[in-house]
């Protein structure tokens, strides 16, 4: 049973009013909470949103955050964007006021059962491979969290018999109270959000609070090839591991071409590594945690097998866009870290033009040099970053300035060959030049596409 809250006439400050925070907002008002939703934006920059808050009965403070009205609360709910750091949340917090994450007030209403999955890189895959093999099974499935709707949106459609699989962040997880998933997976922990968190280790530390309210009936997944996610292993829930590299004793595991899976009732084999159509190793080490996920979730391995050969990938993830002219073009906009652009270059062989950059998030991309040496041909740098990564890089990688995600793909269609693949796998967050990552990533398949059409207009002999 998960602690409840009672929001009639409580004051719930909601801070930030991006996607999240309108819906935490308008959820506390339709419970009755005496809501007050504060944002560093203007009512210009907010536009209709801020009519549809008070059409809603919420109070709203813009254009900057007060002391004093957040010491006037009886529950905090900043969104995700939200630093903890900001000085009026420090406020509340030494004035002893509760400061909830959105997912945490959510999980107080949410019937059913909960999987949460984190990790640097892999978590939209992984969460939409195990939704798309509970659905398959038959089971219930709610979508939600940090994969695009808010977690408090979908509180309505959960019941007794559903499962909600939730795609949380770092930013999520820092402030949860009493947030505990049924089974919660870690799938993976390199440097991120570096501009955020004050080191490595305090990323690690917001990651792994996804156990902290764990019990002894509870699941944690966990990647026994990572060393780092290894040794942050929760003491309560029962352990369960994924291995590419080992058997494990409970859990998933690559043998001899084959996935299986192993518990108290023995050892199962599910399907094949060819079964698996997602590319690069990174995405197997994906399948066996969904695997892992969706079993202790209640899936047969029927289901399991099958949900796995017939799901089809995810948006702006190793996306194959089109060919044209021999050239091969994929969005990995998704890849906004240095570990998440290792492993979009671990899945090609060679012949690559990689389109790197957009802002920095502190990160250090020298581990980049050789795999870049390896296997691209040029690199292509966009965005705030690009004189940093090209000084990161040095000689020894061919690089090129190119500004803008066009001018990008003009000058890597210009130097492709066919057999080549153009690859956009950034490393760098997008805000700089875009909404988000998706954003970007649609603006390349457009580009690639307007490209695609010219090619055809002018004939094949353009690369053959």
């Amino acid at each position: 049973m998960r602690p409840g809250i009672e929001l009639r006439g409580k004051r719930v400050l909601v801070v930030g009013l991006a996607r999240t925070g309108v819906a935490t907002a308008l959820f506390c008002a339709a419970r009755g909470a005496r809501v007050t939703a504060s944002d560093s934006r203007s009512s210009a920059q907010l536009g209709e949103i801020v009519d549809r808050l008070r059409q809603a009965g919420c109070a709203l403070e813009l254009g900057g955050h007060t002391n004093a009205t957040f010491l006037a609360q009886d529950l905090v709910v900043p969104s995700p964007g939200v630093p903890a750091t900001l000085p009026a949340l420090v406020a509340a917090r030494e004035a002893g006021i509760p400061i909830w994450s959105e997912i945490d007030l959510a999980s107080r209403f949410l019937r059913g059962r909960l999987v949460a999955i984190t990790g640097s890189n892999g978590k939209t895959t992984t969460t939409s491979l195990v939704a798309h093999i509970l659905m398959g099974a038959g089971i219930p499935v709610i979508v939600a969290g940090n994969i695009g709707t808010p977690l408090i949106s979908r509180i309505e459609d959960s019941t007794d018999h559903s499962v909600t699989v939730a795609e949380v962040s770092s930013f999520q997880l820092e402030l949860i109270d009493s947030f505990r998933p049924d089974i919660a997976v870690l799938l993976n922990l390199t440097p991120d959000h570096l501009d955020r968190h004050a080191s490595f280790e305090d990323y690690c530390r917001a990651k792994v609070r996804l156990f902290k309210n764990q019990t002894e009936r509870d699941f944690a997944v966990l990647n026994a090839d990572d060393p780092v996610v290894a040794r942050h292993a929760p003491p309560r829930p029962r352990l369960c591991w994924f291995s590419r590299m080992r058997r494990v004793a409970f859990g998933a595991s690559l043998r001899d071409g084959r996935i299986v899976f192993r518990d108290e009732c023995g050892e199962t084999q599910l399907l094949e590594r060819s079964d698996i159509s997602l590319r690069g190793e990174h995405n197997v080490e994906n399948v066996l945690a969904a695997v892992s996920a969706a079993r202790l979730a209640g899936a047969s391995p029927s289901a399991i097998a099958g949900g796995v050969r017939s799901f089809p990938g995810v948006e702006h993830r190793l996306e194959f866009v089109a060919e044209i002219g021999g050239v091969q073009f994929f969005n990995d906009s998704k890849a906004t870290n240095v570990d998440a652009t290792l492993k979009a270059l671990g899945a090609f062989a060679g012949g690559l033009l990689v389109i790197l950059g957009g802002k920095d998030k502190g990160s250090d991309y020298a581990p980049l040099i050789e795999p870049l040496r390896q296997r691209s041909r040029l690199v292509l740098l966009i965005g705030a970053a690009a004189e940093k990564i090209e000084a990161q890089l040095g000689a020894g990688v061919p690089t090129v300035r190119a500004g803008t995600l066009d001018r990008a793909l003009t000058l890597a269609w210009e130097r492709a060959q066919p057999g080549d693949t153009v690859l956009l796998a950034p490393a760098c967050a997008s805000f700089d030049q875009f909404e988000n990552f998706e954003h970007r990533g649609r603006v390349f398949k457009q580009l690639v596409h307007a490209l695609d059409i010219s090619h055809a207009a002018a004939g094949p002999a353009r690369k053959e």
